[in-house]
């Protein structure tokens, strides 16, 4: 997921990086990166912490990502730390490049994920990257559909996290924060990920 989050951005770079003044040339392809790196860890940060129906939220309506979605804004602020921290840039310049080029790229992920003809982002491939592979046994798409009110997630064994007879958002969400019986914080499999 992240190389077609990178290329995401990179079609998207053009004057919020590429061709902004504030950003050296030499550090293009690294505010790049950066933008992927906080993108990932944002969204499995949510997710840790039980903001799981936020983040579906986010993945079921393209057009409600913008700079004033809650979920954005979270994402654009661990960003516009990296810009200014990392990079140097003062805060102008970094909030320039986070409200012009995250809700873009973001919209697009969306998107992307939503279309059946598009195959380089998928839900569940989504789901899987950013819980280390602890959903990966939960019908993601599935439950989105429920959650938008579309399909029905099945049932089935081992994916009844929380022990209450079916698989829904709960059991989602026991993925990423480690509770039920999948155990373990699922961030810790991701650690060195970023090279942190």
């Amino acid at each position: 997921m992240l190389e077609n989050l990178l290329n995401l951005i990179k079609e998207n770079a053009g004057d919020a990086i590429i061709n902004n003044p504030a950003v050296p040339n030499e550090q293009n392809d690294a505010v790049v990166q950066e933008a992927g790196s906080s993108i990932m860890s944002g969204l499995q940060g949510l997710l840790a912490q039980g903001n799981t129906k936020d983040v579906l939220s986010l993945f079921s309506d393209p057009s409600a990502v913008n700079n004033s979605n809650p979920i954005v804004q979270q994402l654009g602020g661990g960003f516009l730390n990296s810009l200014m921290s990392k990079f140097g840039l003062d805060s102008g310049s970094a909030g320039g490049i986070v409200s012009s080029l995250l809700p873009t790229v973001l919209s697009q992920l969306v998107s992307k994920t939503n279309n059946s003809n598009d195959g380089s982002f998928d839900i569940q491939g989504i789901f899987n990257s950013l819980s280390g592979g602890n959903t990966s046994g939960l019908d993601v798409q599935g439950i989105l559909n429920k959650f938008t009110g579309g399909g029905g997630a099945g049932a089935g064994g081992g994916l009844d996290r929380d022990g209450d007879g079916d698989v829904d958002l709960q059991d989602l969400t026991a993925a990423f924060s480690g509770g039920g019986s999948g155990g373990g914080n699922p961030l810790d499999s991701l650690k060195g990920l970023f090279g942190q």
